[in-house]
């Protein structure tokens, strides 16, 4: 079974015939696709010049809150302010950052020379021995800064055993949750990251599209993810999607029971892909065969939930205004109330992880902001039946929210526009 968890952690072009889907997908299932080419060969990486932004944007929010220093360990947010990817060991390693100064790094002795190789040059390198304890290590720079007492904000997705170790070893550091610097900044996207999101989400698109006109009956959704997964390479990127089929497409992640294709069945893939770490997450829903009503009704459903959730975006507006404004589509069409047949929320962040802040639900006040990013995925699900899910990521521009990656869904027979 490939679920929808499993490809979120791996991680313009429009079809113009009316009924496409339909037509292929009840034949043969050999469809005229155009080659598929490299994509991202011509994709500028980030420069030190990006990330020295990161830099002064998380300088300005800790100095508006009060923050001496922040430690990150390896991980998602160390490598967004300093391009350093370390992998999470037992043994502690990141790096504190301060307002006045460049970041110092906490490292085990025998990775110095490892560590060399990726912390930029002229940056501080303190190491610890076996013996030692990394947290007295952390005291000491804090120290050093002349901030012994902190606040240190602590990374939002720091393991416990570093977090009770510093409690332990340092309890002179006032620790305090870092969120408020990490989610400050990650959650803000710049144009340049917004340009990855595009065409990461792009890329997956068309590589469902290519995919879709390969389908078969009695395929099984290895068959389809590896047909997704070689349509992502041919683009120059790694990355899928997690098929299922019939009634198992009621599972919201994903049956544990192998459904191979038949026809009539509902086809659901959700999955993605990373260009220069920024992702992608696409939900595409049709019919191997010709739609039933009631598969017609509720993908309509579904698409009108999503497309108000797309209008209620704008900044200014709450997080769960976007949620309760998709949810309303589908209580008022006779699949509610609550979270009976809708049962996820409408959205979450997206950027350098395929879940991340913020979160488009219920009780979120959150004002969004231009530049925010997030998937709009309403679905509804039908336990013994079917399910339909329908997601885009969108960002919040200065008057609204746009679709990245273009090639929106606007029919079951049309899930990449007309």
């Amino acid at each position: 079974m490939i679920s929808r968890r499993h490809f979120l952690k791996i991680g313009g072009l429009t079809v113009a015939a009316s009924g496409w889907v339909t037509r292929v997908l009840a034949g043969s299932g050999q469809a005229q696709t155009s080659p598929l080419t490299n994509m991202v060969a011509d994709v500028k990486p980030l420069t030190a010049e990006d990330y020295a932004v990161r830099l002064e944007r998380a300088r300005k929010l800790m100095a508006e809150h009060k923050i001496d220093g922040l430690f990150l360990e390896g991980g998602v947010n160390l490598q967004y302010f300093t391009s350093v990817n370390w992998w999470r060991s037992e043994r502690t390693f990141g790096a504190i950052f301060s307002r006045n100064r460049e970041p110092i790094w906490v490292c085990p002795a025998f990775e110095r020379k490892r560590a060399e190789e990726l912390i930029p040059q002229g940056q501080e390198i303190r190491t610890w021995e076996e013996n030692e304890s990394p947290y007295q290590l952390i005291a000491g720079i804090m120290k050093d800064l002349g901030t012994a007492g902190g606040p240190l904000a602590v990374d939002p997705s720091m393991r416990s055993f570093i977090y009770y170790g510093l409690r332990r070893d340092a309890p002179q550091v006032n620790l305090v949750d870092g969120a408020v610097i990490t989610e400050g900044c990650r959650g803000i996207k710049t144009e340049k990251e917004v340009a990855y999101l595009d065409l990461a989400n792009k890329i997956t698109k068309l590589a469902y599209r290519e995919a879709f006109g390969r389908v078969r009956e009695g395929m099984s959704p290895r068959d389809l993810a590896a047909a997704i997964s070689n349509a992502h390479q041919q683009m120059g990127v790694s990355g899928g999607g997690g098929p299922q089929f019939g009634p198992n497409t009621a599972f919201p992640h994903g049956s544990q029971v192998v459904r191979n294709l038949q026809k009539g069945d509902i086809v659901l893939v959700d999955g993605g892909c990373a260009v220069e770490g920024f992702r992608s997450d696409i939900t595409r829903t049709i019919v191997f065969g010709s739609p039933t009503d009631k598969q017609r009704k509720v993908w309509d459903i579904v698409k009108r939930a999503q497309d108000a959730a797309l209008k209620a975006a704008r900044p200014g507006a709450s997080c769960e205004s976007v949620d309760r404004a998709a949810r309303r589509v589908i209580d008022d069409a006779g699949f509610g109330p609550d979270y009976k047949y809708f049962v996820h929320r409408v959205g979450h962040g997206i950027g350098m992880e395929g879940h991340e802040y913020p979160y488009l639900v219920q009780g979120n006040t959150l004002e969004l902001r231009p530049g925010m990013t997030f998937s709009n995925e309403p679905g509804i699900y039908v336990y013994g039946e079917f399910g339909v899910r329908i997601e885009d990521c969108v960002v919040v521009t200065a008057d609204g929210a746009r679709i990245l990656g273009g090639l929106e869904a606007t029919s079951i027979d049309q899930p990449f526009g007309a």
